[in-house]
């Protein structure tokens, strides 16, 4: 998800002792390349570009955000040539484990807090008549779901690792300031009595709102930024001869 932690792209072929007693007596011919290339639209990807298509189809983004997603993905090439090209194979592995289970309960909480929780709100506003709840909601969904999309983008192997933590770190630094839109708009709505909608919806968008305005500043402040940035760019910088795999 988009803890800052996107999907592995060195998933290695294994095609070893199951094959042997089929190439015996036949010259066997090793894959020149170690890591399975993975397409840029995997099924995430493209659930994520539909979501983006169809808020940006409804009129509910901002002029300003669209823009911030466009130049945002022709800087992350710009970037990817200039300051953070791909170098060796080792210094372009991943910081943590794919199987590590904290780390993707923590993503799946994200994916569930930023994501699926804020969409079904938004659906749920349409038929309700919440105009002012999908407003301010609308912003933060769109802005993640471009970054799950450009986070497969960048996962891919023409990118280097340092694209691939940049690319939630800048974005959830962008969010940061939607969510905290949205907690206003939570909480304008209840002091000015401008309340549309049912009494469950209104406590719904207020802890929602809270809810990821917690969620995404411990993972900008204390998961990203401290932890995962480093990390990643300790490791391209590093010689690849120290570094352990």
């Amino acid at each position: 998800m988009s803890g800052g932690v996107g999907p592995s792209d060195d998933i290695v072929f294994r095609e070893e002792t199951q094959h042997k007693h089929y190439s015996q007596s036949a010259p066997i011919k090793t894959p020149q390349k170690s890591h399975l290339r993975r397409g840029i639209l995997s099924f995430q990807q493209l659930n994520a570009l539909a979501l983006v298509v169809v808020l940006s189809a409804s009129g509910m983004v901002a002029f300003e955000d669209l823009i911030f997603v466009i130049l945002s993905f022709f800087y992350m090439f710009f970037l990817s040539k200039v300051a953070f090209p791909t170098l060796s194979p080792i210094q372009n592995k991943p910081v943590f484990d794919d199987h590590n289970h904290l780390l993707s309960l923590y993503c799946f909480l994200g994916a569930v807090v930023g994501l699926f929780l804020p969409v079904a709100y938004i659906f749920e506003g349409i038929l309700e008549g919440d105009k002012e709840g999908i407003k301010a909601a609308t912003p933060h969904v769109f802005l993640l779901a471009s970054q799950l999309f450009l986070e497969g983008v960048a996962f891919s192997d023409r990118f280097s690792l340092p694209m691939r933590v940049l690319v939630p770190v800048v974005y959830n630094s962008t969010r940061i300031f939607t969510v905290m839109e949205w907690v206003k708009s939570e909480v304008a709505k209840v002091e000015a009595g401008e309340v549309s909608g049912s009494h469950r919806r209104l406590v719904m968008g207020r802890v929602l709102a809270v809810a990821n305005m917690v969620y995404w500043s411990f993972n900008l402040l204390g998961f990203l930024l401290p932890v995962y940035l480093p990390r990643a760019f300790k490791r391209y910088y590093s010689d690849p001869k120290n570094v352990k795999d």
